[in-house]
């Protein structure tokens, strides 16, 4: 999508705080002892009231109105019986629809006790999600998101999951431009135009470097095994750099 006028920018603003603020609000309810599907419900009721449909659950009959994976789960965690304990990291991702307009988001909560090693990784995740960020603006290469995240990465010893991109939103949950790398990629030579709209979600992790499916047809795990966080946010290249959409409360 490439953002024309000014009713469609108030169409994503509105979808982009209301998928923000089901994230924050999913966030801060975190406790050990509830399941992924009383948190889930927690997302669901949030987007409900506000006019919104779940995004996954509208677009791809996905079992749940949100995306909750834990620990070795890296994206597209069903919600289920599964009981949050001390210790877990747990990824949220919000994606939704309201009059026509989609917007997308996500983070990764750490539920205490953690170790240094958590913490940091969650803080830098948060960092790589910015670095690319600031390299959205009309007429830049898409291109410089993945080598600026991946610098990052590369300094302060991290890994990027190299299979599971960004990707235009808008009016739909996933549409043009596809598969934008978070990671170096010397095939990309796409150029943002003015008003384009798309996430920027690299995967920052302790070890992995591919996603892969397990036992059911949506859960996707690190491979190598180890933790990962995942930030994200909708955003629109303007000619002032990146206009983020998915600020919460905005």
């Amino acid at each position: 999508m490439t953002v024309s006028n000014d009713d469609d920018l108030a169409g994503l603003k509105q979808i982009g705080r209301i998928v923000a603020d089901a994230l924050e609000m999913m966030g801060k309810a975190i406790e050990p002892g509830m399941t992924t599907r009383d948190l889930d419900r927690i997302g669901r009721t949030f987007l409900e009231t506000a006019g919104a449909r779940s995004a996954p659950e509208l677009v791809y009959a996905f079992p749940g109105a949100t995306c909750i994976s834990i620990n070795e789960e890296i994206a597209h965690g069903i919600p289920g019986d599964r009981a949050i304990q001390p210790g877990d990291l747990v990824n949220i991702d919000v994606s939704a629809e309201k009059d026509g307009y989609f917007a997308d988001t996500g983070a990764s909560f750490a539920v205490p006790p953690v170790t240094r090693a958590v913490e940091r990784l969650c803080r830098d995740g948060r960092r790589a999600m910015w670095t690319g960020l600031r390299e959205v603006g009309a007429g830049k290469p898409l291109a410089g998101i993945g080598r600026a995240v991946g610098a990052f990465a590369h300094k302060n010893g991290y890994t990027l999951v190299r299979n599971l991109a960004s990707h235009g939103v808008g009016w739909a949950l996933h549409e043009e431009p596809t598969e934008i790398a978070t990671w170096p990629d010397a095939s990309e030579r796409r150029i943002m135009e003015e008003g384009l709209v798309f996430t920027v979600e690299p995967f920052l992790s302790l070890g992995a470097t591919f996603a892969e499916g397990g036992d059911d047809p949506w859960t996707l795990y690190s491979q190598p095994k180890a933790l990962t966080v995942q930030y994200e946010h909708t955003v629109v290249a303007t000619r002032n750099g990146p206009l983020v959409l998915t600020m919460p409360g905005q």
